[in-house]
Parts: C-alpha cells; structure tokens; sequence
C-alpha cells in the first residue's frame, strides 16, 4: 500500500511538472495589446515648449524572444496652442529577455504626428521596459523620440498595461 501511494504521489508531481513546463512554453507569434498613459512633450527651438498628457494604444506581434513588430496610435492632451490630435506609427522591436517575466526592449520605426499648428513624419526611436504581472499581463514603461526635426523635438514617456493573447 505505501508503494502504491508512493508511486501515486510520485506520478502526480511528476505529471504537474509537465504541465507546470508545458505552460511555460510560448509559442509564437504571439499577438498582443496595451494601452498607455503618455506624457508627452513639445520642445520648440523658439518659443516655449509644451507638454501635456495623453492615451496611446499599442498593439503588434512577437515573432520570437528577441523580435517583435509593433504599432502605436495615440493623442490627446493640449498645452497653450499645441494640441495632439494623433500620431501612429510602425516600428521594429528588439527584445532582451533579462528574466522569464522582465524585459528590455528598443524600438525604431517610423512615425507621423499630427499637432493643430503643423503635421509631420519622421524616424523614430526608444527603449522601454516590460513586467509579467501575471501569465498573459504585464506592466511596461518606455520613452519614445518620435520626431527629431530641426525645429523642434517631440518626445513622450510612458506607462500602462500590455496584454498578450
């Protein structure tokens, strides 16, 4: 009887390990979605710089551990005369896995933002970092440059929520 139950124990554990690695196990490409909190700011070569606070939506699909294409449109928020009404753009994500539930990331891709006084398009860059909360959710912040003109420079910081399907 006690090897019976031992073997029964034995079996059970040996049987929840596998599901335990089973659940780890990704398979890709992995879809996702987020949204995010973005404070953005203008920063003017003349006149003064303005900043204000919006929504950004993210969306893409991880194609491996350490590669992802992903797609930003947001807007929102207006600081004396500049108001976001909308950028989107396309990028290219690299990934650094430091954990199984954290990472780093950089991005670069192309953006076009479009403020009431002016609208324009451009290369863009930025790093960020991501956070498992739980299997399918995580916690993330980056800081995007999304237009480098000689005019001026548009940066935004953010923070928000990423769910992966």
């Amino acid at each position: 009887m006690k090897t019976l139950t031992l073997a029964a124990i034995t079996t059970a554990l040996f049987a929840a390990g596998i599901t335990g690695a089973q659940a780890q196990q990704t398979f890709y490409p992995q879809a996702y979605i987020g949204g995010d909190a973005m404070f953005w700011e203008l920063d003017r070569d003349r006149g003064p710089d303005r900043d204000s606070v919006g929504l950004r939506l993210r969306g893409g699909a991880q194609i491996n551990d350490y590669f992802a294409v992903e797609g930003h449109l947001g807007g929102g928020g207006s600081d004396g005369g500049a108001e976001l009404d909308y950028l989107i753009g396309a990028y290219a994500k690299g990934i650094l896995p430091v954990a199984p539930e954290f990472r780093l990331y950089g991005l670069a891709g192309f953006t076009e933002v479009d403020f009431n006084i002016d609208r324009e398009s451009g290369f863009s860059y930025g790093a960020g970092a991501e956070f498992d909360v739980a299997p399918n959710l995580s916690v993330g912040a980056d800081y995007m440059r999304y237009l480098d003109k000689s005019r001026y420079n548009f940066d935004a910081a953010s923070v928000g929520l990423r769910y992966r399907f």
